[in-house]
């Protein structure tokens, strides 16, 4: 026999349904509660229905291999969500990157086609960050 308690508590209200469904005799307070104990559940029914134990069986061994391609089924979606996302990643890095390489590749060609102008540029550069340095660090010294 497959079926197993946790199989049965995870899928307790469903089971509960489709047992008095399947065996009309069963009554709400047959169903209501499930200790754990697969064996005395199964006597339950048998005592209340007649069903013979194979059918019994059966039928839990139908709804857990129901419940095992459930979880075959969300487990597929989970590795294609994954690997979507892994995709995802990868063009998104692959265009950052791409970007980068343009990037230079553009700050080469300045460079090259006017060096004296790409000097003054990062002059002014350096002595905006160091003045905007200054600034910061005089005004915690100031603040602190």
């Amino acid at each position: 026999m497959t079926i197993n308690q946790q199989t049965l508590q995870g899928n307790w209200t469903e089971i509960q349904g489709k047992l008095k469904s399947k065996w009309g005799r069963l009554t709400d307070d047959d169903v209501k509660e499930f200790d754990g104990n697969v064996e005395q559940l199964m006597g339950r029914i048998q005592k209340k229905t007649g069903a013979a134990r194979e059918s019994v069986e059966q039928f839990f061994e139908q709804f857990s291999s129901n419940g095992a391609s459930a979880v075959s089924r969300a487990s597929e979606a989970v590795r294609g969500y994954a690997q979507q996302a892994t995709e995802a990643v990868q063009d998104t890095s692959q265009q950052a990157l791409d970007s980068v390489r343009e990037g230079y590749a553009e700050v080469e060609n300045m460079v090259r086609q006017s060096p004296t102008k790409s000097l003054v540029y990062m002059f002014g550069a350096g002595v905006l960050t160091g003045v905007v340095l200054h600034m910061i660090l005089r005004w915690q010294r100031n603040h602190a």
